[in-house]
């Protein structure tokens, strides 16, 4: 479960650099069959190879791990407020309404 997360936050990196597999391997010279056992999860990469693809990404470990490492959740936050920043106003406010309705019910229960 571990892997498949990394591998899906990879994955999400690579596409948004606007590489596919075969160009990503390459530069980390790795198999593009390798590359996509990653991002499936069913291949583990090594650390001399996560920080090779990251500096090729332009990404940080903060991107990669969010979803495994509990202190991901600023990251999140931070990345939810960069989304919702170029948003008009009224649509900013209206998901932070929404945000808000959504703590309260979660220290409800």
């Amino acid at each position: 479960m571990l892997r498949a997360r990394i591998g899906q936050r990879i994955k999400i990196c690579r596409k948004a650099k606007g590489l596919t597999q075969e160009q990503l391997a390459e530069r980390i010279d790795l198999s593009r069959n390798y590359l996509s056992a990653v991002e499936r999860g069913v291949n583990q990469i090594s650390l001399e190879k996560l920080v090779e693809l990251m500096n090729v990404l332009e990404c940080s470990a903060d991107e990669i791990f969010v979803d495994v490492i509990k202190a991901g959740a600023q990251t999140k936050a931070s990345i939810l407020s960069e989304k919702i920043k170029g948003l008009p106003f009224a649509e900013q406010m209206r998901i932070l309404e929404v945000v808000d309705t959504l703590i309260k019910t979660a220290e409800t229960e």
